[in-house]
């Protein structure tokens, strides 16, 4: 559990050694790193194009990321003294984004769309979704979030993604509306994009929630089971569970928790290889958009009896997400009778199908 997995420091410029909880590692190392990956596009990009001219501004380019690092050596620049720290939250959702776009670019060809509309995309349905699962977090956290703030740091609170703090089905909703308005856009079915796109959000969650892990939210009740996990003092974690007296603010430690953050991962995973297996059958558009949203909602209301981030809310015995596991629960049920009353699966998709079958 890493709040940051990793600095890249200054002071030593071929630095490799642990810091506390942190791995700190000079900065030639990174840039040496980035040179050689520079060089590698350069290969790449010239044995497609034939043109080193070209070959070598698209790859010089990316040489000015250890340019910038040169400079502020030499300058001595604050970020010297700090370093530059590589957050696991943000890798991840980094790693779990880039995943999930990969994976659904290579889905796309059977509603007979090209690999390269879904990078487009996905531009519009991360910004949406990442506005809507930080706007959930905050209405959920509101008093926690800005107690004590004010001027710059209530704005600087709202938009502090770096430090965790957004809720998947937030991420949902809002990526949703920007999914349907790029698709009217580009005159594509939205149902059909999403049945692309459902197993990919759920590889994207599974990613996200071992950010949730490394960072220390999303966690667990205490349990004893061999397999629970504690969080160290700079993890979120050790932070709430200190400020409610369940540990004394001196302790190595947080008391043994359900690691609930992997549970939920590997739930993702599961999911999204059901989703793609289903994609592959799917009898009508909406199909997997629909089993998707079915699933997760149960998924998701069994793994809140083992989180313990969220009190019950509105007097009643759940939390925020199990009540809306309860109303998406219904509304997917629904969906799915909805979309298969519709029957059919667009004109692309169909002849897409079809070739596929021929060539097997």
């Amino acid at each position: 559990m890493r709040k940051v997995l990793l600095r890249f420091v200054f002071d030593d410029a071929w630095q490799w050694q642990n810091a506390g909880n942190e791995l700190h590692i000079g900065a030639a190392w990174f840039m040496l790193l980035w040179v050689v990956i520079v060089a590698i596009a350069f290969v790449a990009v010239f044995q497609k194009t034939k043109n080193a001219t070209e070959s070598a501004m698209s790859a010089g380019f990316w040489l000015i990321v250890p340019a910038l690092m040169g400079a502020a050596w030499f300058l001595q620049l604050p970020i010297v003294k700090s370093g530059i720290p590589v957050f696991g939250y943000g890798l991840m959702m980094f790693v779990g984004f880039s995943s999930a776009t990969w994976l659904a670019s290579r889905r796309v060809r059977a509603i007979g769309q090209p690999p390269e509309i879904i990078w487009d995309m996905m531009m519009w349905a991360l910004i949406p979704g990442l506005i809507g699962a930080r706007l959930t977090y905050l209405m959920q956290n509101w008093d926690t979030v800005f107690a004590g703030k004010k001027g710059g740091d209530l704005l600087l609170a709202a938009i502090a993604l770096w430090d965790g703090g957004i809720v998947f089905y937030g991420s949902v909703v809002g990526g949703i509306v920007g999914v349907v308005i790029f698709c009217r856009r580009r005159k594509i079915s939205p149902l059909a994009m999403f049945d692309v796109i459902g197993p990919s959000m759920f590889v994207g969650e599974g990613f996200g929630r071992i950010g949730c892990f490394l960072y220390g939210c999303c966690f667990g009740r205490a349990c004893n089971p061999s397999w629970a996990v504690q969080f160290p003092p700079d993890s979120l974690t050790f932070e709430i569970l200190s400020k409610r007296g369940t540990i004394p603010p001196d302790a190595v430690a947080t008391i043994p928790l359900h690691p609930t953050q992997l549970y939920s991962s590997f739930a993702a995973f599961v999911l999204a290889g059901i989703l793609a297996c289903y994609f592959r059958r799917r009898p009508f558009d909406g199909a997997v958009l629909a089993l998707g949203w079915i699933l997760y909602p149960i998924n998701r209301f069994i793994l809140e009896t083992l989180r313990d981030d969220e009190p019950n809310r509105w007097g009643t015995n759940f939390t925020f997400s199990q009540l809306m596991s309860m109303g998406l629960l219904i509304s997917g049920i629904g969906a799915m009778y909805y979309f298969s009353r519709r029957g059919k699966l667009t004109k692309a998709a169909t002849q897409a199908d079809t070739n596929q079958r021929a060539q097997r």
